[in-house]
């Protein structure tokens, strides 16, 4: 019998396309969306790794952060309790750090190589190194639409510290080169449009109502099962559509403002009011489409930016008055750990939406690893000797995770956090000699 695998009604890369638009699809069994070979047998090849990271700025409340034990048993402090529906697929990793960040002065200097641990220049001239996410984003990113993606949740600052470091330091965590950070995308509109390569004056009508048609038919052609993924799929992407579009409709209105105004738009900068309202709104749709683009492989690399060093975002749905970087200064208070908390919920928000994709025998979680971090242990202390971090998903199976892992008495040259990352990059299948101030794995992982 024809394996459903060589069907010739769908192209090895599939997608669903509109005018102005286009779709990739997750895998389904019935076709091999990403264009790997399968087995004599019909099983498909090895599923794409993916990599994300997922940073929150000033620290953590060091008092309640700590996990004991292992896999279902694991024991989760006050701040990581939103991960225990997790525990089997989740590595909390404690007392890592980045040289580099240490003994430099605080903030932007502890943030600006969070993914590189490269030394960083003061003065005018930025200069550090390129991050880990872009070093994956440039070995994998032929294999992708997307090479990465890089998103935030709080508009850059500029400027310079009283230690004389740029204030780009503390506003982007994903590098290029050693001098230009790479352009991050606070918009969930626009992010929504790179995903679905949504383009022209269309773009404010659904993607969803453009490829009906196509979706239609192929739901008469793929498997029972494949059909409910899809059926899954369209229903996430048209949920995610209609929080954008209010976004959309919000940033239009500002747009025809500042063009009533005077100057046409191209020569302004994109207006606030483009921006959700509401904090946790604009989280949720930020986490929403990392989990698309990484359940469709538009991409397998992306870095989320949940609010930069010195953040001044506020948090009044928590019941805490003070911003977020004051609020640091009192970091074992409870109003802290509450924020901790509700940071450490986008990360098992995120990983329970890839977890809840199937691929496979296992989930897109599974087949990826999400890396929270924050630049600092203690924001009262500015104490960037050891750095907060946990992991979710274990690669394909390359990754084994349900433990605690404690590196604080190691000794420096054991605890290094470039040391991790050189672990993780060889286990998506990129293998450097070195990385940042590393040249060893990191023992253990």
């Amino acid at each position: 019998m024809k394996s459903a695998f060589t069907s010739p009604l769908v192209s090895r890369r599939a997608f669903l396309r509109g005018v102005g638009a286009a779709m990739s699809l997750p895998w389904l069994e019935s076709i091999p969306v990403w264009g790997f070979e399968p087995a004599r047998d019909g099983t498909p090849g090895p599923f794409p790794k993916r990599f994300a990271a997922l940073f929150m700025g000033n620290g953590i409340n060091p008092k309640h952060w700590w996990a004991k034990g292992s896999g279902a048993e694991m024991q989760l402090s006050q701040s990581l309790e939103p991960m225990a529906p997790l525990k089997t697929k989740i590595n909390v990793i404690n007392g890592l750090f980045n040289k580099h960040a240490t003994g430099v002065g605080i903030h932007p200097g502890q943030t600006g190589n969070i993914l590189s641990g490269a030394s960083l220049q003061k003065g005018a001239v930025l200069r550090g190194d390129t991050s880990m996410d872009q070093v994956l984003a440039n070995h994998l990113g032929q294999e992708t639409v997307q090479p990465s993606l890089v998103l935030g949740c709080e508009q850059p600052i500029t400027g310079y510290h009283e230690t004389n470091f740029s204030m780009a330091y503390s506003s982007h965590i994903s590098w290029q080169n050693a001098t230009s950070p790479v352009p991050m995308e606070v918009y969930p509109s626009l992010a929504f449009d790179s995903l679905f390569e949504n383009r022209g004056h269309r773009r404010n009508q659904s993607i969803l109502d453009r490829v009906k048609d196509q979706a239609e038919n192929l739901s008469r052609k793929v498997s029972a099962n494949d059909k409910a993924k899809l059926d899954e799929y369209l229903t996430s992407v048209r949920e995610v559509e209609k929080r954008i579009d209010r976004m959309r409709a919000t940033k239009a209105s500002a747009d025809q403002k500042a063009k009533d105004r005077g100057p046409g738009m191209f020569a302004m900068a994109r207006p606030d009011n483009g921006l959700p309202e509401d904090i946790r709104e604009h989280m949720r749709l930020m986490c929403d489409i990392v989990a698309l683009a990484f359940q469709t492989d538009k991409t397998r690399v992306a870095t989320l930016l949940l609010c930069r060093d010195l953040s001044g975002l506020f948090y009044p749905f928590l019941g805490v008055r003070m911003a977020h970087h004051p609020a640091s200064h009192y970091d074992e208070s409870d109003d802290y750990e509450k924020v901790t908390r509700y940071y450490c919920s986008q990360l098992a928000y995120l990983a329970g939406r890839l977890d809840a994709m199937p691929e496979g025998e296992g989930t897109v979680l599974d087949n990826s690893c999400l890396m929270f971090l924050s630049n600092m242990w203690s924001g009262t202390k500015h104490d960037s000797t050891k750095v907060p971090l946990l992991l979710a998903g274990g690669l394909g199976g390359a990754l084994e995770t349900g433990r605690v892992l404690d590196y604080a008495d190691q000794g420096d040259d054991n605890r290094k956090l470039c040391s991790l990352y050189l672990s993780l990059m060889d286990r998506i299948g990129v293998k450097l000699d070195r990385f940042g101030d590393a040249e060893t794995r990191l023992a253990g992982i």
